[in-house]
């Protein structure tokens, strides 16, 4: 199972989401598409019984706070890993940058990964891997992190909109094999934007 919705590749294309200025519309946009995508039986991840009562993903508000331009650091010479998923599957990555921003006055990194499989398809060479732990991470959030797909910039900036972020599919159903956020992953501070969490 891929560990992105499609769909958000059709997305990145109309809205553009690697854009280097804040877009509150296109924000919004997605997370209406999501909706959209998770209401329709045919393209849901909701098991049978939360299909049938869904009507809105919980979202945060949209704000320009948790949009950010942070400074990617290159590690080519990084070895392929087997990243660690909620089943037995072990698809290989490598880790392909580091990105380096503030939030709430505190310095943060993330590491950024590249699916090995995935980059040899000219369709997906360009797709990049954030997931992430933050403050509210089993709080207000899923207990294991969300994701944000990101493209390869040109330069070495590049724009990351947390209002983007989802939910792993397995927040949603056991069905689904998804790649389990690294530790050094996990920021500490509380990213207030994205899907909170599905069930209380």
């Amino acid at each position: 199972m891929r560990y992105i919705l499609l769909f958000t590749v059709w997305l990145q294309s109309i809205f553009g989401f690697s854009q280097e200025k804040f877009n509150w519309t296109a924000a919004k946009k997605y997370q209406q598409e999501l909706n959209k995508e998770y209401a329709d039986s045919k393209t849901s991840p909701l098991e049978a019984k939360d299909l049938v009562t869904f009507k809105t993903l919980d979202f945060y508000p949209v704000s320009e706070k948790y949009f950010v331009i942070a400074k990617l650091v290159r590690t080519p010479k990084e070895k392929a890993f087997k990243m660690a998923t909620s089943t037995d599957r072990q698809p290989l990555f490598k880790k392909y940058g580091e990105v380096h921003f503030e939030m709430d006055g505190k310095k943060c990194k993330l590491n950024v990964y590249q699916d090995v499989e995935f980059s040899k398809n000219p369709k997906y060479k360009n797709d990049l891997f954030l997931p992430f732990f933050d403050e509210t991470s089993g709080k207000e959030s899923y207990i294991g992190g969300k994701y944000i797909d990101l493209k390869i910039p040109k330069g070495n900036t590049i724009a990351i909109d947390f209002n983007t972020s989802y939910n792993p599919y397995c927040a949603y159903s056991h069905r689904y094999s998804c790649p389990r956020v690294p530790l050094e992953n996990d920021l500490k501070v509380a990213i207030r934007a994205g899907v909170k969490k599905f069930h209380d």
